[in-house]
Formats: structure tokens, C-alpha cells, sequence
């Protein structure tokens, strides 16, 4: 089988297709033909050196993806060859065309849902569902903001948000972006590249303040955010490039709360939570993955190029050439 392979970190470049030996799944264990393989901006973190969890090399990159079960291992009930499936996690990395995956890194996508949209759920969609309902708390009725709710996070956590019945505003860098963001759900849509959009959100709220904040960029926003929150607000940090100075008295004034996250954090009774409650959204279409661009498989760095490219629409995904 045809899988990138990184055998040194670096620059795009160093996502290489490899001829390799498909794996053979074993107790417990899946092996999936992928169709569609989700690009996520932590794995050009990880190629590039400079994530906290790095893998031994060489390894294939990639957790997310969407394809049909090939073969099921010993004690495997759940699941059988033909299953349409999308993958959150795997054991051989899904930059493949055929990835090892535990019973438990694969959940089961409904026949009215694309492969590519099956790739857009693993990382985008629990990143969003657990920013918001289970470290940000979010409840109906609440305002939330979401930054760069035209990427794939962000369109994920407008989905999500809109169909819990939150206030939905999203902030986006371009028209396209921003048009995107109200197709997906955001009742009001604000230019983040324009210097006072903070001002333009608090004055949407009546000067009030909104409730919860998904962030994906806190080294430029955070300092920002704090202000905007209405009393007992909450930011989930979903992503961060780098440092930022905030004022403690904007959380004391507020009795606000900051709160960080990282997926491979969550428990697995919470993960297997979200994904239940993802797989009932796919179902019955409050969730609709947007995909945004699509490269074949030996195209990987381009793909890790565009996922860094400011401006994101949707979810960047890779196709296996058949």
C-alpha cells in the first residue's frame, strides 16, 4: 500500500509516499481503506518539531479520516468488513491507504454523510464539542462567540452551537468567509481584520457581553476576549501560536473563567460521549461538514501548506488515488 512517511521533522517537504506493507489488524483491532483523510494544522505542529508530543520516527502522520472496514481481528463484534466508518485516532496514522485502528478510534458514518465529510469529524468536530459543552460549558440560551468560524473547527463549533440553541455570532477575514459562516448557522458575523471588531461584537449584545468564547488563536486575541465577556463568562483556548499579556483584573471584574484544552486530554468516557452525540448529528443533518479544498494523498505538503494559509473555508482533506 501507498502511506506519506516522515522520516526526519521539517518543512512540507519531509512528507514523502512510501510503498509499505499493509498492516494486519489483530485482537481488538480494525484495518479501514480510507476514502478521505482529514488535514488538521497540529500535524504540520508535529512534522515540523515543535508539538509537545511527538511521535519516534519514522511514522505516518494523521488521526483523522473515512473509509470502509477491509478487515476486523479477533474479538471484534461491532464492526464488520463493509462498515462505513470514520476514524478518530488510529495506531498506523491515516496518511494510508489502509489504516490500523483500535474498535474504539472508529464510529459509524450514516449513509446520507460523504467520506470527505467523514474525515472533517475526528479532530474538528470533538475539538468544538468539547471546547463548548464539556470545558466551556455552554448552555441554550447563552451568546457564544466563535473566532474563525469559517475554518474547520469553526464552522464545526457553529453547527454545533446553533443546533444546541445558542446565539451564534462568528468572526471571519474574508466575504467569502464570512458568508460561509452565516450559511453554517452564526446569527451575526463580524470582519476580523478589522481593528475594532471587539467594540462591534459588545455592541451586538447590548453591552452585556457574550457567555462563552471559542478561541482558536489566544496569542493575538486572549488580551482582547477578556473585556467583551459578560459576568461568569468562559473561553475555551482551543488553538494558540505563541504568548500573550492579559489583564487579571478583566477576569476578576467578570468572575470569568480561561480555560485550555487539548483533545488527547479528554477521558475516554467523555470522548465516547462526544462521539455518540457527533454521530446523531450526522444523522439527522444539524451537522454538515464543509469541505473546502481536497489534494490526492502524494500532495500532502501542499495540503499542510494550504492548512496554515490564513483565510481557512472548511476542511482540507486528502483522497487516496484508487
Amino acid at each position: 500500500m501507498k502511506a506519506i512517511k516522515v522520516k526526519e521533522f521539517g518543512g512540507p517537504e519531509v512528507l514523502r509516499l512510501e510503498e509499505v506493507p499493509a498492516p494486519r489488524p489483530g485482537a481488538g483491532q480494525v484495518l479501514v481503506r480510507m476514502h478521505a483523510i482529514g488535514v488538521n494544522p497540529v500535524e504540520t505542529y508535529i512534522r515540523s518539531g515543535t508539538y509537545a508530543r511527538l511521535p519516534e520516527l519514522p511514522y505516518t502522520p494523521g488521526n483523522d479520516g473515512a473509509g470502509v472496514i477491509e478487515q476486523v481481528g479477533s474479538d471484534v463484534n461491532e464492526f464488520k468488513a463493509g462498515d462505513r466508518v470514520y476514524t478518530a485516532g488510529s495506531i498506523s496514522g491515516t496518511y494510508a491507504e489502509f489504516v490500523l485502528c483500535k474498535t474504539e478510534q472508529v464510529h459509524r458514518l450514516p449513509a446520507n454523510v460523504s467520506f470527505a465529510q467523514g474525515a472533517a469529524m475526528g479532530t474538528p468536530y470533538a475539538t468544538a464539542y468539547r471546547g463548548l459543552f464539556q470545558r466551556a460549558d455552554a448552555r441554550p440560551g447563552e451568546t457564544v462567540l466563535v473566532h474563525g468560524a469559517s475554518g474547520g473547527v469553526g464552522t464545526a463549533a457553529v453547527q454545533l452551537a446553533r443546533a444546541r440553541g445558542l446565539r451564534v455570532f462568528g468572526t471571519a477575514g474574508s466575504d467569502e468567509g464570512r458568508k460561509l459562516a452565516r450559511e453554517q448557522g452564526a446569527h451575526e458575523v463580524f470582519d476580523h481584520s478589522v481593528p475594532d471588531h471587539f467594540e462591534e461584537i459588545m455592541k451586538a449584545t447590548g453591552g452585556r457581553g457574550v457567555d462563552v468564547i471559542v478561541e482558536l488563536l489566544a496569542n493575538v486575541n486572549l488580551g482582547k476576549d477578556l473585556p467583551i465577556l459578560a459576568k461568569g463568562g468562559r473561553i475555551a483556548i482551543i488553538g494558540s501560536r505563541g504568548k500573550v499579556e492579559i489583564d487579571p483584573r478583566d477576569t476578576m471584574q467578570r468572575d470569568a473563567d480561561v480555560r485550555g484544552m487539548a483533545l488527547p486530554n479528554t477521558p475516554p468516557s467523555e470522548l465516547a460521549s462526544i462521539h455518540a452525540a457527533l454521530v446523531a448529528g450526522l444523522e439527522n443533518g444539524t451537522l454538515r461538514p464543509v469541505i473546502g479544498k481536497d489534494f490526492p494523498l502524494a500532495d500532502a505538503p501542499q495540503a499542510h501548506r494550504a492548512v496554515m494559509e490564513s483565510g481557512a473555508f472548511g476542511k482540507i482533506v486528502l483522497i487516496p488515488e484508487k
